[in-house]
């Protein structure tokens, strides 16, 4: 796009606007600055001078602003874009944790079975945002042909308003039409874990992808997410006679950079140490099928809980604050940056406990 700087005669002044031109269309912004067409005297004269120099400043930055892509026509080509095609790309690129990978495929096919075409930008406003809220709320149908639970309300509606607040940094909409849509509140988290009891029996029981099993192990004897335990490499796997094997990474959710003590036993799970930069985990990955995978694995080992990756590190916290740990220390193992994060773990503790005294009964 050209952006031109252009004079016209308006009541005894002249006026400065910019002339946008771009694929046949044109476009006028008047920037309010005049020159004295009759202008004499030196001083008359210096203004009109500065009047163009401050003219040609703000023709420069509107062109740069269009190069950068934040300004004038390109909006209308690029909304018309598919906003689906556009979101199914966003749900690539956050593949760091299997949990959130899911939830951005759940929140496309829930939209999908909304929407049955292929809208574009231009067709997703305010009231598409409501009406999509709604659908969730009183429509959409979730495994075993339930009603979603509020959790996963909560979690996809956010996710849609995620890549509206996306699309708008990438300059393709002008606003968010998600904004003073009021979002669902969250419920009460749901946080499956095995007890140890369980961990034991899925330690002896066999499963189809021995990579998967160790790094699941690992996890419930780290607390380390998916996400670290994919990308750990091992030069972040250290040790010192002061504090033992300790690991140093950057957490990928988070980008906190921690230290994590872990036991010689979780070492022991790492087997044969490779090159600084190769990866420990070599071979691990996430799909649909390898959740069948750790699912399988689970009923071999008569484990009829729903088990997800995820449920290793909630096992992790649970059984630290079952064994006496303090949530405080717990927190700090996990990478919380806020205790009340680690604090639900604490109420499940708390749920355990009751369960256990009302199993004393006596005949009275």
């Amino acid at each position: 796009m050209k952006v031109t700087l252009r004079q016209r005669n308006q009541g005894g002044q002249t006026s400065l606007y910019l002339d946008y031109y771009h694929k046949g269309k044109r476009k006028t912004e008047y920037l309010k600055l005049y020159l004295n067409p009759n202008a004499k005297t030196k001083e008359e004269k210096e203004v009109n001078k500065k009047t163009m120099q401050l003219a040609e400043t703000i023709r420069a930055q509107r062109q740069i602003e269009i190069q950068n892509g934040v300004y004038g026509f390109r909006d209308q080509e690029k909304q018309k874009g598919s906003f689906l095609s556009y979101i199914e790309l966003l749900a690539q690129q956050r593949d760091d944790s299997p949990g959130n990978h899911g939830n951005w495929t759940s929140m496309i096919k829930h939209l999908k079975a909304f929407c049955t075409y292929d809208l574009s930008f231009t067709e997703v406003d305010r009231q598409f945002v409501q009406d999509f809220k709604q659908y969730l709320d009183k429509k959409a149908i979730a495994h075993g042909n339930q009603k979603l639970s509020q959790n996963s309300k909560y979690s996809y509606f956010n996710k849609l308003r995620a890549a509206l607040k996306q699309a708008v940094k990438d300059g393709i909409i002008p606003t968010n039409p998600s904004e003073g849509v009021e979002a669902f509140k969250q419920g009460e988290p749901e946080r499956e874990f095995l007890t140890l009891d369980e961990l034991q029996a899925a330690v002896k029981a066999d499963c189809e992808i021995p990579i998967l099993k160790t790094a699941f192990i690992f996890s419930c004897l780290t607390g380390l997410r998916w996400s670290d335990i994919n990308k750990l490499l091992w030069s972040e796997v250290q040790h010192s006679n002061e504090m033992g094997y300790y690991i140093r990474f950057r957490q990928k959710k988070t980008k906190g950079a921690e230290t994590l003590p872990i036991s010689e036993q979780a070492f022991g799970l790492l087997g044969e140490r490779e090159e600084r930069e190769e990866r420990v985990f070599k071979g691990l990955k996430y799909s649909a099928w390898h959740n069948l995978k750790l699912q399988q694995w689970m009923m071999k080992a008569g484990i009829s809980k729903t088990i997800t990756f995820h449920c290793a590190r909630h096992t992790y916290a649970t059984l630290q604050l079952t064994m006496g740990t303090d949530i405080y220390t717990v927190s700090k193992l996990l990478g919380h940056k806020e205790l009340k994060t680690t604090q639900v773990y604490a109420k499940i503790i708390d749920d355990k406990k009751k369960e256990a005294a009302s199993k004393i009964k006596l005949d009275l």
